[in-house]
């Protein structure tokens, strides 16, 4: 149970780090290579708004994100919780967005199969001010 622990932990943290660089540079391929072709993730607002399924859904989603935020995002983290198959990173976020600042606090959770990252929910909600 130790070593899964470690194991999911070890494989989410790299694959955060992949995200974190996908949403401040728009370059994802690092993040999408560590998805599984049955890969699905949940988000809760706008044209991904539900469960998604698929590698290639996964692409276009954040390829989207990157065109949202043009000028990408930088992110804060604050917290990282896990068991041995979930781990949830809650952190801030601020860019632009539409022209306009955005801040936001976010809750991410990464499903682990082995090395791979299979399952991704997204949880968000802010005034824009509490950043």
């Amino acid at each position: 149970m130790v070593e899964e622990s470690q194991n999911t932990l070890k494989v989410a943290h790299q694959a955060f780090e992949y995200f974190r660089h996908g949403l401040a540079t728009g370059e994802w391929n690092q993040f999408i290579d560590t998805l599984t072709d049955d890969f699905t993730f949940w988000f809760p607002v706008g044209p991904y708004h539900g469960l998604n399924v698929g590698k290639e859904r996964a692409i276009a989603f954040f390829q989207y994100v990157s065109e949202t935020f043009g000028e990408g995002l930088s992110l804060t983290l604050d917290r990282v919780t896990s068991n041995e198959t979930t781990v949830v990173f809650e952190f801030r976020d601020e860019g632009i967005m539409g022209g306009k600042p955005y801040k936001n606090r976010v809750a991410i959770s990464f499903d682990i199969r082995g090395d791979k990252i299979c399952g991704y929910r997204e949880y968000f909600g802010s005034d824009g001010k509490s950043n």
